[in-house]
């Protein structure tokens, strides 16, 4: 389960890069509740996703010009350039190199040996989101791969992730943990994913789930403003009903109503 609680390893940002940030943030806001904030004109149209004022996500442009729009998942580091040698040394790609963000803190972005890109954040005066795993609030995530066991030796040796294979519905699922972490801290998983998929043309990635409380009444609202399902509303024994969506301008993301939430 996420918490605000960041320690090393643990997702501790996440945020939306959108060629048409106003479309983004009124598809989210209608969806999910969320008001945008921008952070100001020397952000560059980057500005935060928040729920009863508190920040649950991020929105701005693109990270690299021609980049895909995408949810990036950043996990918590103590030392960004730190983490980049150990990506180099795994056999990850650097796509931008640590740097400052004014007094926030420090951020630098990566692709994994499989193809998912992912991000790390070094809280200076800002330690991260303000709030998870509530309803409207990111959750899990969830790394889909081309190939899962060199993803998880990859994210072994830059996080030291502790693993559980666990089956699910038929299938094998990794979940992870950061190190030191027991069974509650779960940050998410690892799957591989299905040949129907590479053949689809879906490559690896980190998928971010937020929780809601009604997964088919969110679905038919995103429809209805623009996205398209992935995956329709289905049962996961133990785990809770889950959807997987594409925002209007390709981004993917998915919705849960967790077993435990009580929703």
């Amino acid at each position: 389960m996420l918490t605000t609680a960041f320690v090393p390893g643990s997702p501790n940002w996440l945020d939306l890069g959108s060629p048409d940030i106003r479309a983004s943030a009124d598809f989210y806001t209608a969806l999910f509740g969320w008001t945008f904030v921008s952070a100001g004109p020397e952000a560059g149209g980057y500005g935060f996703l928040r729920q009863e004022g508190r920040t649950v996500a991020a929105l701005g442009p693109p990270a690299e010009e021609g980049a895909p729009p995408a949810w990036t998942v950043y996990f918590c580091t103590v030392d960004a350039d730190r983490t980049t040698e150990l990506v180099e040394q795994a056999g990850g790609r650097v796509r931008f190199r640590p740097f400052d963000v004014l007094g926030a803190g420090r951020m630098g972005g990566y692709t994994d040996p499989t193809g998912a890109g992912f991000a790390v954040w070094q809280p200076h005066d800002t330690v991260g989101l303000d709030a998870v795993t509530e309803q409207g609030t990111f959750c899990w995530a969830e790394c889909y791969s081309v190939d899962a066991e060199t993803a998880k030796a990859f994210y072994r040796s830059v996080f030291g992730w502790q693993e559980q294979d666990v089956p699910i519905d038929g299938l094998m699922y990794t979940v992870l943990t950061p190190a030191g972490g027991g069974t509650a801290d779960a940050l998410g998983g690892i799957m591989q994913l299905g040949p129907e998929q590479t053949a689809a043309g879906t490559g690896s990635h980190w998928l971010p789930y937020f929780e809601v409380s009604d997964v088919d009444a969110s679905l038919a609202t995103a429809e209805r403003l623009g996205a398209t399902a992935r995956i329709s509303a289905m049962d996961v024994h133990g785990v809770g009903r889950l959807a997987q969506l594409i925002d209007p301008h390709g981004a993917v993301f998915a919705v849960i109503t967790s077993a435990t939430s009580g929703g």
